[in-house]
């Protein structure tokens, strides 16, 4: 039997708070970032946890809360049960949900070059799960909506054999007013091929302090990316605006 594994011992201001949580068992709730399953787009949908683990939501709290398919989401829940059946692993009552930015590997062009941007960031962390690149990250900004992309570009080459990519932020020319909080996650199945399961990674930003940092990883596919238990995720009452 899969144990659960949670990615936060703390409670989080989600989206919504619909419940007051009275009636949770503790001991069985969990905040936890996964990816939906849901091609009927319906109330009663299931949830693929970073660390495989299937979870369906058979109760909600988050009144008409219907996810597309292959959205990324921290979920607020709490365990019912365990399935018996082989295709879920826990049923589950969701009490909040905080819709993380899902967005695949956007490839540069002469003409996109400019307009991507390359304003800095701060990056308070970045890991492999559930086959995306995750990236929580701080930016300053005022009322704009800001645009985040994680970026391939064809005209540089490399010779130490990894897939460079670049994390891309583009501030509107917004005002730096407040800090505020971010997370995004990268689908890298673009990436994935039939020759091998392991593909080297470099994935460099342009920080705050720092200017250009590069952060390494070893995606492999082909045995799937555990979550680490220890992630902490905490989404924060920033008023983010971006995309």
């Amino acid at each position: 039997m899969k144990k659960l594994l949670c990615l936060l011992v703390v409670i989080p201001m989600l989206l919504a708070c619909q419940d007051d949580h009275d009636d949770v068992d503790y001991r069985n709730h969990y905040i936890a970032m996964g990816t939906v399953l849901n091609p009927d787009t319906i109330t009663s949908f299931s949830l693929l946890l970073d660390d495989t683990t299937m979870i369906k939501v058979d109760q909600s709290a988050v009144a008409y809360y219907r996810p597309f398919p292959g959205q990324r989401i921290i979920a607020d829940f709490a365990v019912l049960s365990e399935y018996s059946d082989t295709t879920f692993d826990y049923s589950v009552k969701l009490y909040d949900v905080y819709e993380v930015l899902t967005k695949g590997i956007f490839n540069i062009t002469e003409i996109t070059r400019d307009s991507i941007g390359n304003d800095p960031v701060k990056i308070k962390d970045m890991w492999l799960g559930g086959g995306y690149l995750n990236v929580e990250f701080y930016y300053m900004g005022y009322n704009k909506t800001h645009y985040i992309n994680l970026v391939s570009d064809s005209s540089k080459t490399y010779t130490d054999g990894k897939i460079h990519l670049e994390f891309r932020h583009n501030d509107n020319d917004d005002y730096p007013q407040y800090n505020k909080w971010g997370i995004v996650s990268f689908k890298l199945n673009s990436l994935e091929s039939d020759t091998t399961n392991i593909i080297d990674l470099a994935v460099e930003a342009n920080e705050y302090y720092y200017g250009s940092r590069t952060y390494y990883f070893t995606y492999n596919y082909g045995n799937g990316q555990l979550a680490p238990v220890s992630r902490k995720i905490v989404p924060e009452n920033t008023k983010a605006v971006f995309r």
